[in-house]
């Protein structure tokens, strides 16, 4: 009796594991969401735009997020180093949210650089620009109106000076900074923050595992920040600076917007395209020349 029943157990340990092996093959059930009309509207979008989008969404929401429980708290609720820590860990969340798809760059400047190395198609670049443009603007929408009674307690709505709000959404250079100075400021931290992207990513070199490289993102946009973030507040990335700079001139700050810190608006787009070509040509020439040919795996 007590042998037909060790045998009647096995059977059923044999049956739980075949069971448990088959709905690991099959992976989670699918969502009710994911209706055959959805999964062809958002492939028809492709995984680059919609990773993209939610990716950048995610970063200026916690960025974003940070810079105004900072400034509209006048620092009770926030402060340099927790702002700083905001921006990091935003990377982080939306590289896990997306790095799997569409690489999480975030940031037209990190695009352009892949683009420029041939990790990225040059037909994919205008589809992550867009992309992230979007899920800017949608996060600066998104964060006005959970502080929207905060900001309107907070007084007018002044660009600068000592009851500016714009600085929540874009940045602005300090009073004593020149346009040259500010150029190179955005140059230096974007090719920075390129360079430490292409040494991250690079598997012949000491790169983390995927788990871990969204950490080490993060890690890096805090070390930049908390280096070289007092001149004009460390932008490094034209969709981080320009779409939430559209929305608070449609907002009701108006095209003072434009025209503070001597017209400093472009300077986040074109400074930090080009510091993400320098950087990522410094680690291409000085490293990536040293892996053995075969090895060379595009980073994307």
């Amino acid at each position: 009796m007590s042998k037909e029943l060790e045998e009647d157990d096995q059977q059923l340990l044999l049956s739980v594991s075949a069971s448990t092996h088959t709905q690991q093959d099959a992976g989670p059930p699918r969502s009710p969401l994911l209706t055959p009309s959805v999964r062809r509207a958002v492939k028809f979008l492709g995984p680059g735009f919609s990773g993209e989008v939610l990716a950048t969404f995610v970063l200026m929401c916690f960025g974003l997020g940070a810079d105004a429980q900072s400034t509209l708290s006048r620092g009770n609720f926030g402060h340099f180093l927790s702002v700083n820590f905001g921006w990091g860990l935003g990377v982080m969340v939306g590289c896990y949210a997306a790095g799997g798809m569409s690489g999480a760059h975030m940031n037209p400047a990190v695009s352009l650089a892949m683009a420029f190395h041939r990790r990225l198609p040059w037909k994919q670049l205008p589809v992550y620009i867009l992309a992230q443009f979007l899920g800017s603007f949608l996060a600066s929408a998104l964060v006005y109106f959970v502080y929207y009674d905060a900001v309107t307690s907070f007084g007018a709505k002044e660009v600068t000076g000592e009851n500016g709000t714009a600085g929540i959404w874009a940045t602005y250079p300090q009073d004593f900074l020149s346009i040259g100075s500010g150029f190179l400021d955005q140059v230096v931290g974007t090719g920075l923050l390129l360079l430490g992207v292409f040494a991250i990513v690079d598997a012949n070199n000491w790169s983390p595992g995927n788990g871990a490289k969204p950490m080490a993102l993060g890690a890096l946009v805090f070390a930049i920040g908390v280096s070289f973030g007092f001149n004009c507040g460390y932008a490094i990335n034209p969709a981080r600076d320009f779409a939430p700079r559209v929305f608070t001139a449609i907002a009701g700050w108006g095209k003072e917007v434009f025209t503070a810190g001597s017209s400093f608006w472009w300077i986040p787009i074109i400074a930090t395209c080009l510091g993400g070509v320098m950087g990522s040509s410094l680690y291409v020439l000085l490293i990536e020349a040293h892996h053995p040919t075969a090895s060379r795996q595009p980073l994307e």
